[in-house]
């Protein structure tokens, strides 16, 4: 009798155990998801849909970068990054591979004071990117492959307006860029 008491605790509490354990699992695979948004999807694909390769790549990014902490710019870097900009989407009308060259520098340079990796390596800034600006990450990923690749005027057109969204978050200082409204390119037009 105590032999079966003592054997259905050891079940019930391996089966309580299991039970946490794949639900923690899950809810952490929820909770990347939830933090990375589309980041997350792209991650899924490029490990050809393995989401626990992908969740241990999210996850390490998290570790070597979550505790970064983003350095607030001064009113005159603000201004200096906004005309930057401004004058890159100026440019688009007359050059638009010179206006993606100066956008792409424009984010390297404003990522790095703002604290994020400095040095050549795209990969390492965007992965730190992403976990702190991760809705707008791809922005930036597209400029920078717009800008090395076959574009043609309207493919580097909606880069430069993706790439926008990451240079507002980033300019604004807060992290998503939800402290303020999204700007887009005025079709046509390049300015904002």
């Amino acid at each position: 009798m105590t032999t079966a008491i003592i054997i259905i605790a050891v079940v019930a509490v391996a089966a309580i155990a299991a039970f946490f354990l794949l639900r923690g699992r899950h809810n952490g695979g929820r909770g990347l998801r939830s933090r990375f948004g589309p980041e997350y999807d792209r991650v899924v694909a490029r490990h050809g849909g393995d989401t626990e390769a992908a969740e241990r790549e999210l996850g390490d990014r998290v570790k070597r970068h979550g505790n970064l902490d983003e350095r607030p710019l001064t009113e005159e870097a603000r201004a200096r990054y906004a005309a930057r900009w401004a004058s890159a989407q100026e440019l688009f009308v007359e050059s638009p591979e010179r206006a993606l060259t100066e956008a792409d520098a424009l984010l390297a340079d404003l990522s790095r004071e703002r604290g994020f990796p400095d040095g050549e390596d795209f990969e390492d800034r965007t992965d730190a990117l992403s976990v702190h600006h991760a809705a707008h990450v791809d922005g930036y990923r597209r400029i920078h492959t717009a800008r090395h690749g076959d574009a043609d005027t309207e493919e580097r057109r909606e880069a430069l307006i993706e790439g926008r969204k990451l240079f507002d978050a980033l300019l604004a200082g807060g992290s998503s860029g939800r402290e303020h409204g999204n700007r887009h390119l005025v079709k046509g037009r390049g300015t904002s």
